[in-house]
């Protein structure tokens, strides 16, 4: 079983800017693709971003599309979400996701049942 612990979250303004880590520890991390969701109280979990194995492809939520980006570096079991022109809409709990794969262009991704303990965005108005 692998474990996720993501990171970097904090309080930022509308506009700003932050970047979070998921490194994952366990049995081998790479090359599953990994995802990024978010939660806020009363909702469902949501689909952020999500990437291949390899890193090569990467797909969003519309909502993130063009502010976000999902990185990867296998090397340090890690992966990252940059998020630019951050929301007040963009606050909640952030998670990330190992999936059982995989995910290309054009194919959905699969959720896994291993999650970290998530990371609280606020982004203030």
């Amino acid at each position: 079983q692998v474990q996720l612990v993501e990171s970097g979250g904090g309080l930022v303004q509308a506009g700003g800017s932050l970047r979070l880590s998921c490194k994952a520890s366990g049995r081998a991390f790479s090359p599953n693709p990994m995802g990024w969701f978010r939660q806020t109280p009363g909702k469902e979990r949501e689909f952020v971003a999500a990437i291949s194995r390899g890193g090569g492809y990467t797909g969003y939520a519309d909502s993130v599309k063009g502010r976000f980006a999902m990185s990867r570096d296998n090397a340090k079991n890690t992966v990252y979400l940059q998020m630019n022109s951050l929301k007040p809409e963009d606050t909640a709990v952030y998670y990330c996701n190992q999936s059982p794969g995989p995910y290309y262009p054009g194919s959905a991704y699969h959720q896994g049942d291993a999650w970290g303990q998530g990371t609280q965005v606020n982004v203030s108005s």
